[in-house]
């Protein structure tokens, strides 16, 4: 297992990534329309704000304010506050509040991919990504055929794989750009 996943600046922010399972996910959960960093700091600032990352103690609370606190956690702290909220019930009320038994107690890959497609917020892309943080950081074997072979977050196993990994998808994103355009 990681000592930590450098997804973020901060490192008692990778270190709490790599040790408890829920504060992966919540990252995962809000990492949308912010920077990878900010999304992956966000379990932690969560947790300094309200105290704990428990899920069944987050799903009996209301997460707005913690998300709104400056500096904010998420550009759109309602949403989020939201998403984190019912994720936090799912790990609760399906998992036990232990997110791990997501990942260790999936009966096969087609099985962890169902899971992981259940969660609030995780669509396709979310699912490969967490697949490949899962096969390649944490050895979970049944994430492998869900991980992609090519750059991708799992892969990223410092501060600058992850500075690498940007600096590679906003290559291929301009790629993609640039090829629409001659169509």
């Amino acid at each position: 297992m990681a000592e930590a996943l450098w997804f973020t600046d901060d490192p008692e922010a990778c270190a709490l990534l790599a040790q408890d399972p829920f504060a992966l996910l919540v990252g995962f959960a809000i990492d949308q329309q912010i920077t990878v960093q900010q999304a992956f700091a966000g379990p932690l600032r969560l947790k300094q704000r309200v105290g704990t990352l428990a899920p069944k103690t987050l799903a009996g609370m209301e997460l707005e304010e913690a998300f709104r606190e400056k500096p904010a956690i998420h550009r759109f702290p309602g949403a989020m506050a939201q998403r984190v909220g019912d994720l936090a019930s799912v790990v609760a009320e399906e998992y036990g509040g232990k997110a791990e038994r997501i990942w260790t107690e999936a009966k096969d890959t087609a099985d962890l991919k169902q899971r992981l497609g259940a969660l609030p917020g995780f669509g396709p892309m979310k699912i490969t990504a967490l697949a490949s943080v899962l096969a390649y950081r944490l050895d979970v074997e049944l994430a492998r055929p869900l991980a992609p072979d090519h750059a991708c977050l799992g892969k990223v196993d410092s501060p600058q794989a992850l500075l690498d990994y940007q600096s590679a998808k906003r290559a291929k994103k301009a790629e993609a750009r640039a090829a629409a355009k001659q169509q």
